[in-house]
């Protein structure tokens, strides 16, 4: 795993829970920083995949 790979996926975890807290308390404003906190998370995570296929494809030529 590479750093953009793990970074996303903790941006994605927090995100989840910002939400879930959200809904919680009621406050849709966290809600909606929770839900893109997930989408930024997620950009992230596939850019960290596509850097590590990318480079596994450029290992095996």
């Amino acid at each position: 795993m590479n750093k953009d790979q793990v970074k996303g996926a903790v941006k994605n975890i927090a995100g989840k829970v910002q939400e879930e807290a959200g809904k919680l308390t009621g406050n849709k404003e966290q809600q909606i920083k929770g839900l893109g906190k997930q989408i930024t998370g997620q950009a992230q995570k596939s850019f960290g995949d596509a850097k590590a296929v990318a480079k596994d494809a450029f290992k095996s030529s």
